[in-house]
């Protein structure tokens, strides 16, 4: 997905939301109620063109009862997004022996960001899980991205994504670990995936079907004005090689998508297939998520006509940008982590992402994202 250290064009717009209600007497209010003062949200995007971070969204909050900036106190057995306070973009989360364990993009002059929790909504952030890279990738630059993490027998397998110096394209590793904090060590000559044809490749997806381990990943078209495509390959028994030829899932052609689908992953829920995925500008309140529906861990996959099913809220309180979204099973509930721009007490969107997290209900078997919340909610129950 798009991340900080690539050159993003912003065009210029300004975007006038009315954010709150007249107080109407059809809604069993007195016919003396005075309207609810309203609050103005002005999103300013200015056109620049730069190397390490987006522009800030400028907001303008008038004053109102109902300020959102307010502090909240939050009922026991309750929490509240943001879950993480800290510049931790692409969440992947799984579990390993009753410890939940999330790992990010590159931040806080850390490769790979980890960190813990034993209950999902309170964590401990951790070392780098990825000090070392190999000798194929570039240092420096932001540029390691969006990890995933596997249990492959005794060993735990990291797909990640770096520039590749022979290229000069962003590409996916793999490393492997003792442990699921790390430190992961990727001693290979050259990168799992890199379609350096296509733009390269990121955001890599490991999906266990049966006896068969499969990654997903997106070529970077985006960055050399091509088109977008998400991939599925299977991989060799030990997760460290590929078999075969990948096959292509789905391709930026809805309005909704823009230029841009990423961050694949594949989710099975009650036997059928779920091809979970984020689309458009990431750096924008146009970034969603969607998904497509798939026969089989290799497809065919159709999207989803209800998409996007988690999209930017813009009014008192702003959600910008959710995506980059990993998804876990916890006993009966299915949960969403993914991040979102920080919107500080100013009303200002900031250069970090922080890390969010949902539920996700099934209706007829349609995933629906109970979010973004940002009022208190029902704590995961973990057994």
């Amino acid at each position: 997905m798009r991340k900080q250290g690539l050159k993003v064009r912003w065009y210029s717009s300004v975007v006038i939301l009315l954010v709150g209600l007249s107080l109407m007497t059809s809604c069993g209010d007195s016919p003396t109620a005075q309207p609810t003062p309203v609050a103005q949200t002005t999103v300013q995007l200015t056109t620049v063109s730069q190397t390490t971070t987006p522009p800030a969204v400028t907001t303008s909050v008038a004053a109102s009862p109902n300020d959102t900036n307010a502090a909240t106190t939050i009922p026991s057995g309750n929490f509240q997004n943001p879950v993480l306070v800290n510049d931790f973009a692409d969440p992947f989360v799984f579990a390993v022996n009753g410890t939940f364990y999330s790992y990010a993009t590159n931040a806080n002059s850390k490769n790979v960001q980890v960190a813990t929790s034993s209950d999902m909504v309170n964590w401990n952030l951790g070392g780098d899980a990825l000090p070392a890279l190999p000798k194929w990738a570039k240092l420096g630059g932001s540029l390691v991205w969006a990890p995933d993490v596997k249990q492959i027998g005794a060993k735990f397998v990291m797909y990640y994504t770096a520039r590749d110096k022979a290229s000069n394209k962003q590409c996916i590793g793999v490393a492997t670990s003792d442990q699921p904090e790390g430190k992961y060590k990727d001693s290979s000559e050259k990168p799992i995936v890199c379609q350096t044809d296509e733009g390269g490749d990121i955001d890599p997806n490991v999906f266990q079907d049966n006896s068969k381990l499969y990654l997903y990943f997106k070529n970077d078209g985006n960055c050399c004005q091509m088109p977008t495509s998400l991939y599925v390959q299977e991989l060799a028994p030990d997760g460290l090689s590929l078999v075969g030829q990948p096959t292509k899932l789905i391709s930026n052609d809805l309005p909704w998508e823009g230029r841009v689908v990423e961050a694949p992953q594949m989710f099975k829920h009650d036997n059928n297939y779920y091809l979970f995925f984020s689309a458009n500008d990431y750096a924008g309140a146009d970034y969603a998520v969607g998904y497509a529906t798939c026969k089989t861990a290799v497809g065919p996959c159709q999207q989803a006509d209800n998409n996007p099913i988690l999209k930017s809220v813009l009014k008192i309180p702003l959600v910008v940008g959710p995506g980059g979204q990993s998804l876990l099973q916890v006993g009966d509930q299915t949960w969403i982590f993914y991040h979102a721009w920080e919107i500080s007490s100013s009303g200002t969107k900031t250069n970090r992402r922080l890390m969010w997290l949902d539920k996700v209900d099934w209706k007829d078997g349609k995933p629906i994202v109970q979010g973004p919340t940002t009022d208190p909610q029902p704590s995961p129950k973990i057994k």
